[in-house]
């Protein structure tokens, strides 16, 4: 039977963080992820530390999916506990994403809303991808996080550098990959063929 024009059947992969490039190279846009293990938590002011106040990790992202997020977390003694963990929306922090993965070997961005074309090439280079998460699913993310590591600039909390212990952490959607497939840019381009179409049924043009 032909199978011209047919859609590719997207794979689901189990991972276990840290990722190899072989494994993340092995990715494809429209894939989903679930892993287990470390999760490091990020936002703005933790690379805005990193990169514009020259403050460089106290400890290796090699290998390690990254997170948009600013948790709700309460310290009791020295340990830090999980209240709520959402994730935020990625692109404002896209001018930091080539040095995440290029400079500090980040494999994986988990968020929101996508990167843009400079992140894309990044991920091309060097074997990263972005996946994209389930919006308003905070509970579900919360759930699947077992532990809360450790706190690495503190001062900054709540958008300090978090290291998360995670179960079964997913579904992610590989929206972003490293063979240069971008699923927000295809849909844009989607929307923008059929836009004539909407337009004429509705009697606007």
């Amino acid at each position: 039977m032909a199978t011209k024009g047919r859609k590719k059947m997207s794979k689901v992969h189990h991972l276990t963080s840290p990722f190899s490039e072989e494994v993340i190279r092995s990715l494809h846009a429209g894939d989903i992820v679930y892993f287990d293990g470390p999760l490091f938590g990020i936002r703005d002011l933790t690379q805005i530390h990193i990169f514009d106040h020259n403050n460089p990790p106290p400890v290796s992202l090699e290998g390690m999916p990254c997170i948009h997020t600013a948790p709700s977390l309460r310290k009791v003694g020295d340990k830090w506990e999980k209240i709520c963990v959402g994730t935020t929306t990625s692109t404002r922090m896209d001018r930091f994403t080539p040095g995440l993965i290029g400079q500090y070997g980040v494999r994986a961005i988990i968020g929101k809303g996508g990167l843009y074309q400079g992140s894309l090439e990044a991920m091309k280079q060097y074997g990263a991808v972005y996946l994209a998460i389930v919006g308003g699913a905070a509970a579900l993310e919360t759930e699947q996080i077992e532990e809360v590591e450790a706190v690495y600039f503190e001062e900054l909390h709540p958008e300090a550098l978090y290291r998360f212990r995670v179960k079964n952490f997913g579904p992610l959607t590989v929206a972003m990959d490293s063979h240069g497939v971008h699923l927000y840019d295809q849909v844009t381009e989607n929307v923008k063929k059929k836009l004539p179409e909407i337009y004429a049924k509705l009697g606007v043009l």
